[in-house]
């Protein structure tokens, strides 16, 4: 004997989005840097724009610069009060950076603290990244 009963099928939900991580993180020094930066501009500007371009002894070197409009395609990153734009094809090399500030006797310089960070030559200024884990 077969149920003849008319049943519906049970709708199936949409999964939530999972929230985005965020691609970078300040340390306290950058973050007051970036603010001194920002009043001392020539110019009105947004933020600062951290890239990533090809070039250098290893391979890669990161780029600060700064943003005087955020782009429709900037991952725009908000940090302790300050704007970072990243741009979007550096996005899978910087996930999970920690930009930092470091002075010392003979020079002052952001420092990017990479996980994606594979090697770097030994005058500093070029590095060799792997993109990152897209399931992070």
């Amino acid at each position: 004997m077969t149920d003849m009963t008319n049943k519906t099928p049970t709708p199936v939900s949409k999964p939530r989005a999972r929230p985005r991580p965020q691609v970078m993180k300040l340390t306290d020094a950058a973050a007051q840097r970036i603010q001194e930066l920002t009043k001392r501009a020539d110019s009105e500007i947004v933020g600062l724009r951290v890239g990533v371009k090809n070039g250098g002894c290893a391979g890669q070197s990161y780029t600060v610069e700064y943003a005087h409009e955020i782009r429709p395609t900037d991952e725009v990153v908000e940090d302790k009060g300050v704007k970072i734009l990243v741009d979007p094809k550096a996005v899978l090399f910087l996930l999970g950076t920690e930009m930092d500030y470091k002075t010392d006797k003979m020079q002052a310089q952001f420092i990017f603290n990479n996980p994606n960070q594979v090697s770097a030559c030994g005058c500093g200024e070029s590095v060799q990244l792997k993109p990152a884990n897209a399931d992070v």
